[in-house]
C-alpha cells in the first residue's frame, strides 16, 4: 500500500485524515532525527503519534514511504516558495541561484535528519534514492521547477535543449544537496556560496550552448546520465509539468 493522499475538506481546511497523516509524518521525522532511521520502527512512530500501528500503516506502508512523504513535502514547499523569485527575476543566473537558495532555506531545519538517513539514500538500489522509481513524484516536481527557471529567463535556449537542460540542472542541484549534507559551516554558509557559483557556471554553460557546435556535447552529457543513472531515462516532465 502506498502513502495515502487525501484532499482537503471544505474551503481549504485540512481534513481529519490529512491531519493524522501529517502528524504521523512529523513524528517520524522527529524520531528519525533523534534515534536514527535504522533504529526507528513503525511501532515506535505510531506510539509517539498516539495512533494504532494499523493506522500508521494505513497512511504509510513503511518507513520508506514516510521518507517519500518527506520528499514530496519538500518538493511542494519548494514549488510554492520559488514563485516570488521566478516572478521577479528574468536573468537566468539570478533565477537559478534564487531557486537553489530557496531550497537550502527550506531544507535547513532538516539538516541533521538528512545526515541520519543519507547512507540509505546514497544506495542507488534503495527506494530512498532520488533516482529510484519510488522518488519519481518528487523528482518530476523538482525538474518542473527547473523547466520554469528556463522558461521565464531572457536567455535564449535552442529548442532541442529545452527538454534536456532542466534535467541536467536538477542533477546539478543533487550535487549541491550532497555537499549540503556534509556541510558543517555555520548556517551552511558554504552551501549558499556553492549555489551562487554553481548558478553562475550553469548560466554560462546554457548561454554557450546557443552555439550550434556545442549542442551535441550537451546532448551527449545528458545521454551519459540517462544511460548510467537509474530512474533518469524518460523522466522528463512535459511542459505542463507531467511526466512524459
Amino acid at each position: 500500500m502506498s502513502a495515502k493522499n487525501d484532499g482537503p475538506d471544505g474551503a481549504g481546511s485540512p481534513s481529519k485524515s490529512e491531519q493524522t497523516r501529517a502528524l504521523i509524518l512529523e513524528t517520524a521525522m522527529r524520531l528519525f532525527q533523534e534515534r536514527g532511521y535504522d533504529k526507528t520502527t513503525m511501532r515506535a512512530i505510531a506510539q509517539e503519534a498516539g495512533v494504532s500501528v494499523g493506522n500508521a500503516y494505513y497512511y504509510f506502508a513503511g518507513k520508506e514511504h514516510l521518507i517519500q512523504g518527506f520528499y514530496d513535502r519538500i518538493a511542494a514547499e519548494h514549488q510554492e516558495a520559488v514563485r516570488e523569485v521566478l516572478a521577479r527575476e528574468t536573468d537566468l543566473q539570478a533565477r537559478l541561484a534564487g531557486v537553489l537558495k530557496v531550497w537550502l532555506d527550506i531544507a535547513q531545519p532538516y539538516h541533521e535528519f538528512a545526515v541520519q538517513f543519507f547512507k540509505n539514500a546514497a544506495d542507488p538500489d534503495s527506494p530512498l534514492s532520488p533516482f529510484s522509481p519510488e522518488s519519481e513524484h518528487a523528482r518530476v516536481a523538482a525538474i518542473a521547477v527547473h523547466q520554469e527557471v528556463l522558461r521565464g529567463a531572457k536567455t535564449k535556449v535552442a529548442p532541442e535543449l529545452r527538454e534536456v537542460l532542466p534535467e541536467l540542472m536538477w542533477l546539478s542541484q543533487m550535487g549541491l544537496v550532497l555537499y549540503w549534507v556534509f556541510d558543517r559551516t555555520e548556517g551552511r554558509e558554504r552551501s549558499y556560496r556553492l549555489a551562487e557559483r554553481g548558478a553562475r557556471l550553469t548560466a554560462r554553460g546554457v548561454s554557450l550552448a546557443r552555439f550550434r557546435v556545442l549542442r551535441p556535447l550537451v546532448l551527449d552529457v545528458h545521454e551519459l546520465f540517462t544511460d548510467f543513472l537509474p530512474g533518469m531515462t524518460r523522466m522528463m516532465p512535459a511542459p505542463g509539468g507531467k511526466a512524459g
